[in-house]
């Protein structure tokens, strides 16, 4: 799917500056957004001054992590609700505007698909309604709890990094102490804690590690089951290099995560009643 090239239509001899411009605006306004993330969720707190009360520590750890995880979740479904529109319109046997072909390829471009310009509007849909789709609350929670040992590491606190996340060009992160001699891999930084929660989710719609949990999160949505966090752990051997064993401490971290929600509705409710 092509889309033709608005500076096509500038003058030759002002194109570089049309271009120079709109990169300039681009980058200003990913800044403002960058500042407006960070305002909304504010810093990491220093976790590892709770830890001598470490229930307390946890539970602040997902107190700060859910706003942000369900707005990010809210993103994704809006992208997915405005793709439900677009396929109704092709069903319907409607021609797609301009607009809607326009934010199509810009979507594909977000969630790392491959340009294929002999996909029909349908292919390219269905294609990206494997991959626009929400991660599950328990499990980003714990997720972020297990890779940054509850917001006290040092790459949680120095590069705003709860997830591990690696990156390949020089400089681009932290050199982790213990990197294998030879590897290149340094630890992403993020300019905020929310990014980084953008960034893990991207990567889990995208990566082809993680394509088993795609999939069975397509399978899950298509048969009106919930998208729940032990259902689709499964789909994450590839996270780790410890695998199986990486996925059953991930299992064993949302079971409890699970009990501290229940323990947590428990104590509102007496409280309630007691008032």
């Amino acid at each position: 799917m092509t889309v033709a090239n608005p500076f096509q239509r500038i003058p030759e001899r002002f194109r570089t500056a049309a271009y120079v411009l709109t990169g300039l605006l681009a980058a200003i306004l990913l800044w403002l957004w960058l500042g407006a993330e960070r305002d909304r969720f504010g810093d990491l707190p220093d976790f590892a001054a709770m830890e001598e009360d470490v229930p307390a520590m946890k539970t602040a750890f997902y107190a700060y992590l859910t706003p942000m995880v369900i707005h990010h979740n809210d993103a994704i479904r809006e992208q997915r609700e405005r793709l439900d529109e677009v396929q109704q319109k092709i069903a319907q046997g409607g021609p797609l505007s301009g607009a809607d072909r326009r934010w199509l390829d810009t979507l594909a471009g977000q969630y790392e698909l491959e340009p294929d310009e002999d996909a029909t509007p349908q292919t390219l849909v269905n294609r990206l309604l494997r991959r626009v789709d929400t991660v599950p609350l328990e499990l980003a929670l714990v997720q972020a709890a297990k890779e940054s040992g509850w917001g006290r590491s040092r790459f949680a606190v120095e590069a705003n990094n709860l997830f591990g996340q690696w990156c390949y060009v020089e400089g681009c992160g932290m050199v982790p102490s213990n990197r294998p001699a030879g590897a290149t891999h340094e630890v992403e930084v993020f300019s905020s804690v929310s990014e980084a929660m953008r960034r893990y989710m991207n990567n889990l719609n995208t990566h082809e590690s993680y394509s088993d949990f795609r999939r069975l999160r397509q399978q899950r949505r298509e048969s009106g089951k919930p998208l729940t966090g032990m259902a689709l752990v499964n789909g994450l051997t590839l996270y780790s290099e410890r695998r199986e064993a990486y996925v059953e401490d991930i299992r064993a971290m949302m079971q409890q995560y699970r009990r501290m929600q229940a323990q947590a509705s428990a104590q509102a409710e007496t409280e309630e009643t007691a008032s």
